[in-house]
C-alpha cells in the first residue's frame, strides 16, 4: 500500500483537480492512503474534508508581486514551510502537485527526501510554483499546450473534471439538445427562453457584477433569463422575474448545460468545465496575477465556442450593443460538449504510478 500526498491549495482551481485525482487514485488503489497539503487559510479546508480527505497544514508562503519589505521574510517562511512539508512527506511514496503557494515548498521537500513527484499545470501560462517543480522532476503533465521552458516535453493529460461534470457529460451524450433543455428547467427557467449564466470565479467578481447590475433592466426587457453567481462575500441583489442571483451555484453541471451563454472569468477549471458542457462563452480574464487567464480560453476561441474580452472593454454599453450577437453565436455553436478532459485524472494517476515504480 502506498501513501500519496497531493499539494494544491488556495483556490478551487488548484483544489478541484487535486480532488478528482484523489478520487481516481483510490478508485484504482482502494487500499492506499491519500493526504492533502494545505494551509490553515485556504479553500482546501472546506472542499477537502467535505470530500472525505485529510488536510495537513504547512505555513503559508506569500510572495508580493511588487517589490516589498515582506520579501525579507520569504526565506524564513519558505524554510518553515519546507520543514513542515518534510514531516508530512517523510513516509510518502509519491507527491502530486497542482501549483499554488503550497506546492513550491512541497516540491523542494520531496526532492530533498527523494520522494517521486508529479507536477500538473492547468494553465496555459505556468505559475512560479510549477515552474520550480518542473525543474525538479521528469514527471510533468499539462492540461493543454504549454510551450514554456520546462514544459515543452510534458505529457498532455487534460484537466481533471469534477465528478458531477463528468457524469453530466456522460448522460448528455444520449441527446445533447434534450439534456440542455432539461437542465434549464431544473434550474427553474423557461426552457424555451435564452439563459445567460454570469459567474466571476469562486469568489465572484465585483467588476462583472457591477456591469450586469447596470444592464439588468435592458436584458430582462429582451426576455433573457439570467442566473447570476454573485460570490459569497458580495452584496445580494433583489431577485426579479427571470433573474435569479445566488451566492454560489451548487449545481454547476446544470448551469453549464442549461445556459445558452456564459459570461465569466477564464480560470483553468472554468474553461475545462465549460469545454465539457457549455455552449458559448464570453470570457473576461482577471486583469491581475500571472496573466494566465488571457491564454486559457484560446483553444475555445479557435473552436468557435468563445470570445475573450479585456475587463476594461467589458462595459454596460458593450453588453447592450453585443448581447444579441453573442446569443446568435451561441445558437450556432456546437450542441455537443467535449470529452477531451474526461480521462485526465486517470492519465495523471498512471503517470504517478510510473513514477513510483521507477523509483
Amino acid at each position: 500500500m502506498a501513501t500519496v500526498v497531493l499539494a494544491g491549495g488556495g483556490s478551487a482551481g488548484h483544489v478541484e483537480p487535486a480532488l478528482a485525482v484523489a478520487r481516481e487514485w483510490l478508485n484504482r488503489f482502494p487500499g492506499d492512503t491519500v493526504v492533502f497539503i494545505g494551509t490553515a487559510q485556504g479553500l482546501e479546508n472546506t472542499l477537502v474534508p467535505a470530500s472525505g480527505f485529510v488536510v495537513a497544514h504547512i505555513p503559508k508562503v506569500t510572495v508580493s508581486r511588487k517589490l516589498s519589505l515582506t520579501w525579507l521574510k520569504i526565506p524564513f517562511t519558505l524554510f518553515g514551510a519546507i520543514r513542515s512539508s518534510r514531516i508530512i512527506l517523510k513516509e510518502a511514496d509519491l507527491l502530486i502537485g497542482f501549483g499554488g503557494y503550497v506546492s513550491a515548498p512541497a516540491y523542494l521537500a520531496a526532492r530533498s527526501l527523494g520522494v517521486p513527484t508529479v507536477v500538473h499545470e492547468a494553465n496555459a501560462k505556468p505559475g512560479w510554483a510549477n515552474r520550480i517543480g518542473a525543474h525538479l522532476t521528469e514527471y510533468v503533465a499539462v492540461a493543454g499546450g504549454v510551450t514554456s521552458r520546462g514544459f515543452s516535453a510534458a505529457v498532455v493529460t487534460g484537466l481533471p473534471l469534477r465528478s458531477d461534470v463528468a457524469q453530466a457529460f456522460s448522460r448528455a451524450q444520449e441527446d445533447w439538445s434534450r439534456a440542455r433543455q432539461e437542465a434549464k428547467a431544473r434550474l427553474g427557467f423557461n426552457p424555451h427562453k435564452p439563459l445567460l449564466f454570469i459567474m466571476g470565479g469562486s469568489q465572484g467578481s465585483v467588476a462583472i457584477n457591477t456591469v450586469i447590475a447596470q444592464t439588468l433592466e435592458e436584458l430582462l426587457r429582451q426576455d433573457i433569463c439570467i442566473l447570476h453567481s454573485i460570490g459569497k462575500n458580495n452584496s445580494m441583489p433583489v431577485p426579479l422575474e427571470g433573474y435569479r442571483p445566488v451566492a454560489y451555484v451548487d449545481d454547476m453541471a446544470d448551469a453549464y448545460l442549461g445556459s445558452d451563454l456564459v459570461i465569466g472569468r477564464s480560470g483553468a477549471v472554468t474553461c475545462s468545465e465549460f469545454r465539457a458542457l457549455g455552449r458559448y462563452a464570453l470570457f473576461v480574464p482577471l486583469p491581475v496575477g500571472n496573466g494566465e487567464q488571457f491564454f486559457n480560453a484560446n483553444s475555445l476561441v479557435e473552436e468557435g465556442r468563445a470570445q475573450i474580452l479585456a475587463q476594461s472593454m467589458f462595459t454596460p454599453d458593450y453588453i447592450q450593443r453585443h448581447i444579441g450577437q453573442l446569443l446568435a453565436l451561441a445558437d450556432k455553436a456546437p450542441m455537443e460538449g467535449s470529452d477531451i478532459d474526461l480521462t485526465a485524472a486517470a492519465k495523471i494517476v498512471a503517470l504517478g504510478e510510473t513514477a513510483i515504480l521507477k523509483k
